[in-house]
């Protein structure tokens, strides 16, 4: 078994784990673990009442990792997500009480509940896995995997996010509704007890770690990585954008993109990998004009406008004929 294999049969796993108690949503289960391989952090955005917080719960469990949640609310604060040092009189030092920023698994539920100030007492620990605190510095456990929540921003009594903070997220993604069937299935899965509490350790840390390296190893032709900066370049020159993606971003679709071929038991990335992988990564980093905005313009249309735009490695371009207008269409040969 090749070791991009060995990856592909321990996210089935986890998977099929996590599904148990969060029903059909396999694609959004698999994106949180692209995420959890790439050492990177998720950013899940939807409606009260869909499952975001069970669904990082179910991952915790899962692969057994420490877990500690943050409820963010309007006055929070920013040592109550670090820790504090506190003055023993005994023995007439300060010691660190860490807060629960200081586990594998932190999920921060409703981050965009907390003040400007409190969510940017994340912005190291989530750059650079580790606290400072009255000037000294605290390492994270690893993997330190940092899972958020939060509601639509046209709600009250939310904060948006600042650009610098979602660009720490790797993914952004949405639960969304459950069909007819899963949510019947849910009904009848949860008529005497939620699944989650019999839900059992299927990965350990260890399994994590050893597929995070094999990631690493997973191969991406030049034409490939060229494809990936031209989409993100590509941001940042679009008619609708006032600012486009980081660089941070290319890391971001390249890491993620390796981390999807992997999954599929794939040691090399294909063009297909990174248009799959382009909204999640690329979308909240995407900043619309004002303009744009009040046409109704997302940075999830732009991103599907582009990777209809940029040309894609080894595709063959066609003119085909619609309503009247021509545009060019890619297919991969």
């Amino acid at each position: 078994m090749s070791q991009a294999s060995s990856v592909r049969s321990l996210v089935e796993i986890a998977t099929d784990n996590v599904e148990q108690v969060i029903v059909g949503k396999r694609r959004e289960v698999q994106l949180v673990l692209v995420a959890l391989l790439c050492r990177g952090h998720v950013l899940i955005e939807d409606v009260p009442g869909v499952g975001k917080t069970v669904l990082t719960k179910a991952i915790a469990r899962s692969i057994g990792s420490t877990f500690k949640r943050i409820q963010f609310t309007p006055d929070l604060l920013p040592s109550d997500v670090t820790g504090v040092n506190v003055f023993n009189q005994q023995r007439g030092t300060f010691e660190f009480r860490p807060g629960p920023i200081v586990a594998q698994m932190v999920l921060a539920d409703e981050i965009n509940r907390a003040t400007p100030k409190t969510q940017s007492a994340l912005l190291e620990a989530m750059e650079e896995a580790q606290i400072s605190i009255d000037g000294v510095t605290h390492p994270l456990p690893q993997p330190f995997i940092v899972l958020a929540t939060e509601n639509p921003i046209d709600y009250e009594g939310t904060f948006p996010l600042p650009e610098a903070q979602l660009d720490r997220f790797l993914i952004r993604l949405s639960v969304g509704y459950p069909g007819r069937a899963g949510e019947l299935e849910m009904l009848d899965r949860q008529h005497l007890q939620h699944p989650l509490e019999t839900l059992r350790q299927v990965l350990s840390i260890d399994d994590l770690v050893k597929a995070q390296e094999v990631v690493k190893t997973i191969h991406v032709a030049l034409e490939v990585r060229e494809y990936i900066v031209g989409l993100v370049d590509a941001t940042r020159r679009h008619d609708d954008v006032f600012l486009g993606s980081s660089p941070r971003g290319s890391l971001a679709l390249f890491n993620a993109s390796r981390a999807w071929a992997a999954i599929n038991g794939r040691e090399f990335v294909t063009p297909d990998d990174v248009k799959l992988l382009a909204e999640p990564t690329l979308a909240h980093r995407v900043i619309i004009n004002p303009a744009s905005r009040m046409r109704g313009v997302e940075s999830r249309t732009v991103i599907r406008d582009l990777l209809g735009s940029v040309p894609v490695p080894g595709a063959q371009p066609l003119n085909v004929s619609g309503n009247g207008r021509q545009r060019r269409a890619a297919v991969w040969s």
